[in-house]
């Protein structure tokens, strides 16, 4: 039932419009799937110039930033800079969901285009508000990351704004002596991660971020502001659960169960890039069978930045009894057959590790940012993925190998190449079928990337990315992670969500019947 305070927010803004759809932060939209009624919000509807913002801004709690603020600049700000070229219409810093729930309802009545924002990492920078490499129009951003309070409840269950990155995360939760398998990248949103299943340094041992989630809160089209879990709207939970985010509702708070904080011990492997092969066919018949209280990332990387020649690195996470890690290790370190040219590992706290892979084991969470005030810094980079199920033979082995060397041949390259993360356990004790994550049953998550002096032209980057997944198709099929999202993948449904493709398109319609938000893909 709406609630009667989202009910006099959407009336006093449009409600009427905002009833027949409305644009959403939720899960994505499926490839073919859009109903064939004609979105309700439009980019050429209403001219920008004859908006009245201030009707917006008069309604909400949080922040309407538009062009000429002081502050629009810093707001409209993305993680990667090479979509610092879109200029939004304007940015809604939302405090609540009742702001979410105002601002969906302005653009419904104005008809002007939307993007949503939390951690503001989409790949393809389809939360930038219409940069120009996208494609998209300029649109009305509405930003959740204001949203930032994470609170500990006594049965150790964590309440989550879904502006939170993780660095907030890991502090508040690390710091109350319990742990959250996340990612290791400290500026991504909590939201983002976890709508797309949510892979990370833990996940072998505790499962993806979204199989901890117990409850969400989430503005579906409809304007309900609903709390959403196993049986409140249990077929929206599910698809949240792995479905991506931009189709099904702007989340604004996320509720996890947690762990008690194990001692981790983090440890690391290098090798001579010569013995690439034997380290890679050594790597994927351990790592995803290996004890699940083991997670581990084999890295090849190249580019201006390896002036020796490429790298060979492999790295991960313990959190079983620290002195036994040497013996965890050994089977792989018998069948690469070679003893690694460096290696070590060091016992952490749960929160020291965590901060440590976020790059701010030294720095407090409030400046484990790249926003202004924030000791990070923003790097323009190319991406996409893979996701994998079987082991490569030979010839997909040498086709790796070549094509990290070949990074170095590719102008303006700072780093490039490919990063396979370790699946199995705790993921693959739960049913393809459970959540939308689809691909419970895969070896490696695989993600190809190529970072770039800020201000170069994208172009060759993103060809060499694609190309490496290209290359790798033979060996490795289609199937492809969602949180790392690429705007060229045909069959991006099938890619992202196998089969739950079809599932995840049936509860869009009932949530999103209008097809109101028209993000690619």
């Amino acid at each position: 039932m709406m609630t009667e305070l989202s009910r006099r927010q959407l009336l006093g803004l449009g409600g009427a419009a905002l009833l027949l759809g409305a644009p959403l932060s939720g899960c994505t939209a499926l490839a073919g799937s859009r109903p064939s009624a004609t979105p309700h919000v439009s980019a050429s509807a209403t001219p920008a110039a004859t908006t009245d913002w201030s009707k917006l801004s008069s309604r909400v709690d949080g922040r309407l930033v538009v062009p000429g603020d002081g502050a629009y600049d810093s707001t409209r700000r993305v993680e990667n800079p090479r979509y610092d070229s879109a200029m939004p219409l304007a940015i809604l810093v939302a405090a609540s969901a009742a702001d979410v729930a105002a601002g969906l309802a302005f653009a419904a009545d104005y008809h002007v285009p939307l993007a949503l924002r939390s951690g503001g990492h989409s790949y393809p920078g389809w939360s930038a508000g219409g940069a120009d490499s996208t494609g998209l129009s300029p649109a009305l951003v509405i930003d959740t990351r204001g949203m930032t309070t994470v609170a500990m409840a006594d049965n150790g269950s964590a309440r989550v704004g879904a502006g939170a990155s993780l660095a907030q995360v890991y502090s508040a939760v690390g710091g109350a002596g319990r742990a959250l398998a996340a990612g290791s990248c400290a500026t991504v949103g909590v939201a983002g991660l976890t709508l797309g299943g949510g892979v990370g340094v833990l996940v072998r041992a505790y499962g993806l971020t979204c199989d901890a989630l117990t409850e969400l809160q989430i503005v579906t089209a409809d304007g309900n502001v609903r709390t959403v879990s196993d049986t409140a709207d249990p077929d929206l939970f599910w698809a949240c659960r792995g479905g991506g985010g931009g189709h099904l509702g702007v989340v604004t708070s996320l509720t996890f169960a947690t762990h008690e904080a194990p001692p981790v011990t983090t440890w690391n492997l290098r090798w001579p890039f010569a013995d690439a092969a034997a380290v890679i066919t050594a790597w994927q018949a351990w790592a995803p069978h290996a004890d699940p209280k083991l997670w581990s990332t084999l890295k090849l990387l190249n580019g201006a930045k390896y002036t020796a020649g490429p790298g060979l690195f492999l790295s991960g996470t313990w959190i079983g009894e620290p002195s036994a890690v040497d013996s965890v290790l050994a089977p792989l370190l018998s069948a690469v057959g070679t003893q690694p040219s460096q290696q070590g590992s060091v016992k952490r706290s749960y929160l020291d590790a965590m901060m440590g892979y976020a790059g701010c084991r030294n720095i407090p969470a409030r400046r484990c940012s790249t926003a202004p005030g924030g000791e990070l810094t923003r790097v323009s980079s190319a991406a996409t993925s893979h996701v994998a199920y079987a082991p490569l033979n030979d010839s997909g082995i040498s086709t790796l190998v070549a094509t990290v060397e070949s990074a170095k041949a590719v102008p303006g390259l700072t780093e490039a190449g490919v990063s396979l993360d370790a699946l199995g356990g705790a993921v693959a004790e739960v049913r393809n079928d459970a959540t939308a994550f689809g691909h419970r049953s895969a070896m490696m998550t695989v993600q190809y990337t190529a970072t770039f002096p800020n201000g170069t032209d994208p172009a060759l980057p993103d060809s060499y990315v694609h190309g490496f997944r290209t290359a790798m198709v033979p060996y490795w099929g289609y199937g492809a992670y969602v949180n790392y999202a690429d705007a060229s993948i045909t069959g991006w449904a099938d890619a992202y969500f196998a089969g739950n493709a079809t599932r995840l398109n049936q509860v869009r319609r009932q949530y999103d019947p209008h097809g109101l938000f028209t993000q690619p893909q």
